[in-house]
C-alpha cells in the first residue's frame, strides 16, 4: 500500500487495472440478481460500529451501477455523474451511472449497462465489464451491485437532462490514493454518522459512491 502511495512514477492505466482485476473481481456470471435477503458485504454504515450494517428488508430494492474506467492516455480516468436537483432520491449527489433493476433485466450487469446507456448515452459496444465488487447496501435501502468496466475513449455522451446534470472524469490515480479517502460526518436522527468523502475540485464525492471507490481501492490497490 505504501509503495503505491509513494511511488509517483506508478502509472494508473486501464491495462494495469485489467491485470490487477484478473482473477480478483467476481465474474459477472457468478453475481446473482442482487438477492434481497442476507447481508451485503459493504454499507453506508461501514464506518459506524454501533449501527446495523448491510441488512436487507422488505423495502430493499435491487440496483446496479457501472464503475466506468476510461482508457485514457497516459493514465485512466473514472467517469462520474452529478444527479439533478429534482430527483426524489440522492438529488444533486455525485454518482456512478446506474439505477434499480427492472423486470426486463436478466442480470445486474444488464442493469448497469442499460442504465449507463439511458443516463449518459454510453453504448455497450464501448464497455468491457471486468467483474463486480462487493454488493453495497445504501442507507436509502438500495442493494447495489457495482460492475467495474474498462471503457473505450471513443464514446460520445448524451445526457438524460431529467436525471443527469453533468458528467465528468476524475483521474484514477487521485481516486486510488488512500490519502484522498477522507472521513467526514453528519448528524442523522440525532446521531453522528461517519462516511467516506473524496473532494475533487468543485465536486464532493461522498456516501455510496466514495464507499464503492474505497472498495475498489481495497480490492485492487490496497
Amino acid at each position: 500500500m505504501e509503495q503505491i502511495q509513494r511511488d509517483r512514477s506508478h502509472v494508473f492505466t486501464a491495462r494495469e487495472l485489467r491485470r490487477r482485476a484478473a482473477g480478483v473481481l467476481t465474474p459477472p456470471a457468478l453475481v446473482p440478481n442482487v438477492a434481497m435477503t442476507g447481508q451485503a458485504r459493504r454499507s453506508d454504515l461501514d464506518l459506524n460500529s454501533d449501527a446495523a450494517k448491510g441488512h436487507a428488508d422488505d423495502r430493499t430494492r435491487s440496483a446496479a451501477v457501472l464503475v466506468p474506467i476510461i482508457d485514457r492516455e497516459p493514465e485512466a480516468t473514472v467517469l462520474l455523474t452529478k444527479r439533478t436537483e429534482t430527483l426524489p432520491v440522492h438529488a444533486g449527489q455525485i454518482a456512478f451511472p446506474g439505477g434499480r433493476m427492472e423486470e426486463i433485466d436478466p442480470s445486474p450487469m444488464e442493469t448497469a449497462l442499460r442504465e449507463a446507456n439511458e443516463e449518459v448515452g454510453l453504448e455497450r459496444t464501448h464497455v468491457d465489464v471486468l467483474g463486480f465488487l462487493d454488493t453495497y447496501q445504501t442507507i436509502t435501502n438500495f442493494r447495489v451491485a457495482p460492475a467495474v468496466a474498462i471503457v473505450s475513449p471513443s464514446f460520445t455522451l448524451q445526457l438524460d437532462e431529467i436525471e443527469v446534470a453533468e458528467a465528468f472524469e476524475v483521474p484514477l490515480r487521485f481516486l486510488m490514493d488512500v490519502e484522498n479517502h477522507e472521513i467526514h460526518s453528519l448528524m442523522r436522527e440525532g446521531t453522528e454518522r461517519f462516511y467516506y468523502a473524496m473532494p475533487y475540485g468543485r465536486h464532493y464525492i461522498w456516501g455510496a459512491t466514495a464507499g464503492i471507490l474505497h472498495n475498489l481501492y481495497e480490492w485492487l490497490y490496497g
